[in-house]
């Protein structure tokens, strides 16, 4: 079965406090973009039950076999349903700890394609009951339409409006960010005003009221992350801002993007619509 795992947005970012189990509430605005992996998983009929060969291809995906989300997500459900073996294969195209999901991505889409091909009845809410086990923002993926996010990222609320007119260019400097260090450069608290709130601006009023929490300490460490939403904004960009830990930087436009991969060499470069249907 092949599926394509899309990356996500932030649209804001607000760190309010720490939570007793180590984690943080959070409020943002999650939007899904078309950037997207490549998941493919299919039977392997010699192999016991229960087991996986892992393979992946494109950007390298560090770390163990067993802590692959696509593998943890697989062991999840087998656990439960008593899945047969599978080799599975991810064409990593999302760069990761770069603010964009991928790796949540991943492991959500292989629950829900786990789910159709074994026709295991899995509705929404349980599907994201498993995904909240890998990964705060997992739960995100299997709705994976634009949505309030809040408590850990992993409980969401319907947008009373949203713009579904601009179009998006996503820009990544190749900076790794783990969520400790992102998370060491912020002093939680409540924001003056929620998210939800502006939101609801026209996009053009965003500009130094919707926030990302984690955008100025990672600014003042990578500079250049500050000099790519500078550059945005200097092409026409309405908005520009940090995604989520970083380091990606993303650009909206009202109109057409103009082609600015000529600015930034040797970077990361993607764009397409804020809101594509999936």
């Amino acid at each position: 079965m092949l599926c394509f795992p899309n990356a996500k947005i932030n649209l804001g970012l607000n760190i309010i406090s720490k939570r007793p189990d180590g984690y943080h509430n959070i409020e943002t605005v999650f939007c899904p973009v078309g950037l997207s992996d490549i998941l493919e998983f299919v039977v392997e009929p010699d192999l016991p039950d229960g087991n996986v060969v892992f393979t992946a291809t494109g950007i390298p995906v560090d770390g163990p076999e067993e802590k692959n989300l696509c593998v943890m997500a697989y062991r999840l459900l087998h656990k439960d349903f008593g899945l047969p073996a599978l080799h599975i294969h991810l064409h990593k195209i999302i760069p990761p700890g770069a603010g964009l999901g991928g790796g949540s991505s991943d492991a959500a889409f292989m629950l829900k394609s786990l789910n159709t091909r074994f026709q295991l009845h899995g509705d929404e809410d349980t599907l994201c009951n498993y995904a909240s086990m890998l990964g705060s923002d997992c739960a995100f993926f299997i709705l994976n339409r634009p949505l309030f996010g809040y408590e850990r990222g992993n409980k969401f609320r319907e947008l009373a409006s949203f713009p579904s007119s601009c179009e998006v260019v996503v820009i990544n400097p190749g900076i790794h960010i783990g969520t400790a260090e992102a998370y060491g450069s912020v002093i939680p608290g409540n924001p003056v005003h929620s998210i939800l709130e502006l939101i609801t601006l026209p996009v053009t009023q965003w500009r130094n009221r919707l926030v990302n929490d984690f955008e100025s300490g990672m600014v003042s460490k990578y500079p250049v992350i500050g000099e790519i939403i500078e550059k945005l904004y200097a092409a026409g960009a309405a908005y520009a801002a940090m995604s989520g830990s970083g380091s990606s930087v993303f650009g909206l436009f009202n109109q057409k993007a103009p082609d600015v991969k000529a600015q930034f060499p040797g970077f990361f470069y993607w764009s397409g619509p804020l809101n594509p249907a999936f």
